[in-house]
């Protein structure tokens, strides 16, 4: 990198521990992308409802030649990110896959589109937003509520019948869309 990784915290303590995991991503991003040419983080704290608990929000700015990649997380309703750390390992975790998708379009890489699949949902978690699904084959299928149309999650029980999108996530096959069938 060209210049040091800026992490900043906005209105809230600096905490060493959630300033030591920003730079572990951030030397993960440059072990997958060796031209970052730098970085700034924003760690805040901007809903800081009663009800609601007190969710962080991440913002990344990534700069790489011709381009500059932003995630800006802020998960109002997500109670996961009422943890920093949480927070800021799915901010990352975008940051990453924007990149990788620059890198593909920079080596003129076209993206290739899921397949479709069939299968049953064998798990599920619905206050933490995932579930699992099996194959005929009997492969087990990770899918997060993100893949699922709001108003099918709700539908979504053990049994259901899926039509579903599989690609190869960080820790195994991972559905990108969820339909009931």
């Amino acid at each position: 990198m060209q210049t040091e990784p800026q992490i900043c915290f906005d209105d809230i303590p600096v905490d060493e521990q959630v300033r030591t995991a920003a730079l572990a991503a951030i030397g993960d991003l440059e072990r997958a992308y060796d031209r970052i040419t730098g970085c700034h983080v924003i760690i805040a704290q901007p809903h800081r409802h009663h009800r609601e608990g007190r969710l962080y929000s991440v913002r990344i700015d990534l700069f790489v030649p011709g381009a500059e990649i932003v995630v800006n997380r802020d998960h109002h309703l997500d109670h996961a990110h009422e943890d920093v750390l949480v927070a800021l390992r799915d901010a990352f975790l975008v940051a990453r896959r924007l990149l990788e998708d620059h890198v593909h379009r920079m080596r003129g890489e076209e993206k290739s589109h899921p397949s479709h699949h069939q299968g049953r949902v064998s798990q599920i978690f619905p206050l933490q937003g995932y579930g699992f699904i099996v194959t005929p084959d009997g492969r087990e299928i990770y899918f997060h509520r993100n893949a699922v149309p709001p108003q099918d999650y709700t539908l979504i029980d053990i049994g259901s019948s899926v039509t579903f999108g599989e690609e190869q996530g960080e820790k195994g096959p991972q559905a990108t869309y969820v339909h009931l069938s």
